[in-house]
C-alpha cells in the first residue's frame, strides 16, 4: 500500500490549475480570484464628513469653546457644489464632500444653532471628523490578492471601487457517482435497503467550493451501469469524477476494472490510512481525474476531506493547506504502518496549549460523531503528543 503523503503527491501531480474567466460581480460570490485586484481610484474618493454637524475652517490647531460662526450653506451628501467662499460655517451631512477650504466638522450634538449662527459648546480639534481621501485604500494599490475566495466583504470592496467584472478561476466540473443496489432516496425503504447519505453529502460539500455539477448518479452493483455513468461524465467534460463504493476487492467491487476498460490510468489503489484504505485514484489522458472512495460514510468524509478537497484547492491554484499541531487527549487504537484520521473537538488545556478531545464512539459507519466534532485529526502509530489537525470543513481553510 502507498502512504498518504505519497498518494496525495501523486494525485496532486495530475491536478492542474484551471483557466480563468471574466464574471460579473453579481455572480462572483465564492469564486477564487485569478489575479490581483488593483484599486482604480482612492477610497474614499474625496474628503468627506464623518458625521452630521457643521463644517468650518479652524483658525489654528483648535477651536475654542464658545466660538460662533455664521452658517452660510447646507451641504448634503451628493451635493457637487465645491465652494462656499462667503460662508464661515456650513451645515453638513454624513458622507458629504468637504467644500473647499473647510477642514473640520463639529458634531451637531456639540453645537447650538440660533438662526443663521452656530455656537460650539466645547473645544474642538482641527481636522476632526473628516474622512480623508484614500484613507481606506489608495489608487493603484492591491485591494485583493489573487487566489482569494470572494466573500461578502470582498464584494463590498469591489462594489465600492466600481469594479463590475473580475477574472476568477473557472469552476471545476465535477460528477458524482454513487454505487450500491441497496441505496435509496429518502422515504420508505425496501427490506434490505438503506438511504443514500454519500450522494447528498458530496453534493453539499462540493457546492461549498462552487463547483459546476455535471451530474449525480446512483447506480446498482453491476459494472455496466457504472461504465455508462462514467462515460456520461466524460461526455460532459468533467474535470473530476468522485465515486463511492465498489472499490475494494470483493465480487461486487467493479470500479477498478470498469475504469481500466474505459482507458483510465490508475495512479494508486489502496492507501495506508484508516478509514478509507481501499481508495483508488485514476486519470484519463486529456480528461478528468477520478477519486474512487469506499462506501462507508466516514470513509467518504475522509476521502473528500483529504483527497478531493486538496484536488479542488490545486485546481483553484491555491497553495496546499497546512495543518495545526495539537495534543490528542487520549491515545487512539492504531496499527503500525497506518495513518489514522479521526474526529475531535479543538480546545485549549489549562495551560493554554492546543488540545484535541477525541469524539467518542467513532467508526467508519457511524455518522453521529461527525456532527459532534469541529476538527479532523491525524495520528500515526498511537502518537498523541503532537498530531495534525484541520478544520472540519476544508473551505474554512481557503
Amino acid at each position: 500500500m502507498i502512504s498518504y503523503p505519497d498518494a496525495l503527491a501523486l494525485l496532486l501531480g495530475e491536478a492542474d490549475a484551471l483557466e480563468s474567466e471574466r464574471v460579473d460581480i453579481d455572480a462572483v460570490s465564492g469564486r477564487f480570484l485569478a489575479s490581483d485586484i488593483v484599486s482604480p481610484h482612492a477610497l474614499p474618493g474625496f474628503d468627506n464628513a464623518a458625521m452630521d454637524g457643521f463644517a468650518v475652517r479652524a483658525p489654528g490647531e483648535a477651536i475654542a469653546a464658545g466660538s460662533t460662526y455664521l452658517v452660510g450653506a447646507m451641504h448634503a451628501a451628493g451635493d457637487d457644489t465645491d465652494d462656499y467662499p462667503d460662508a464661515e460655517a456650513c451645515e453638513i451631512a454624513t458622507g458629504a464632500r468637504m467644500p473647499a477650504r473647510f477642514d473640520t466638522v463639529v458634531p451637531v450634538e456639540r453645537a447650538e444653532r440660533q438662526g443663521d449662527r452656530v455656537r460650539f459648546v466645547a473645544d474642538e480639534r482641527r481636522g476632526q471628523n473628516v474622512r480623508r481621501a484614500g484613507s481606506d485604500i489608495d489608487a493603484g494599490t492591491v485591494a485583493l490578492t489573487a487566489m482569494r475566495r470572494v466573500d461578502p466583504a470582498a464584494i463590498m470592496l469591489l462594489a465600492a471601487l466600481g469594479i463590475a467584472q473580475v477574472d476568477v478561476v473557472r469552476r471545476p466540473r465535477v460528477a458524482i457517482i454513487n454505487t450500491g443496489s441497496e441505496l435509496n432516496p429518502g422515504g420508505p425503504l425496501p427490506l434490505a435497503g438503506i438511504h443514500d447519505s454519500n450522494g447528498p453529502f458530496l453534493a453539499s460539500s462540493l457546492a461549498r467550493w462552487g463547483v459546476e455539477a455535471t451530474g449525480r448518479t446512483r447506480v446498482a452493483d453491476h459494472g455496466d451501469a457504472f461504465y455508462l455513468a462514467v462515460r456520461d461524465a466524460l461526455a460532459a467534460h468533467a474535470d473530476l469524477i468522485v465515486t463511492t463504493g465498489a472499490v475494494s476487492a470483493g465480487r461486487f467491487d467493479f470500479v477498478p476494472a470498469a475504469l481500466a476498460s474505459l482507458g483510465a490510468r490508475e495512479l494508486f489503489h489502496k492507501v495506508a490510512i484508516r478509514p478509507g484504505k481501499p481508495l483508488l485514484a485514476a486519470c484519463f489522458d486529456r480528461g478528468p481525474l477520478v477519486v474512487a472512495l469506499p462506501g462507508n460514510p466516514i470513509a467518504v468524509a475522509v476521502g473528500y476531506r483529504f483527497f478531493v478537497a486538496p484536488v479542488l484547492r490545486a485546481m483553484a491554484g491555491l497553495a496546499p493547506e497546512q495543518p495545526r499541531r495539537a495534543r490528542l487527549d487520549v491515545a487512539p487504537s492504531t496499527r503500525e504502518g497506518l495513518q489514522y484520521f479521526g474526529l475531535g473537538e479543538f480546545a485549549h488545556d489549562e495551560g493554554g496549549h492546543p488540545i484535541v478531545r477525541m469524539t467518542p464512539a467513532q467508526a467508519a459507519y457511524r455518522i453521529l460523531p461527525y456532527t459532534q466534532a469541529n476538527v479532523w485529526w491525524s495520528a500515526v502509530e498511537g502518537r498523541v503528543d503532537s498530531v495534525d489537525t484541520w478544520p472540519l470543513d476544508p473551505t474554512d481553510a481557503s
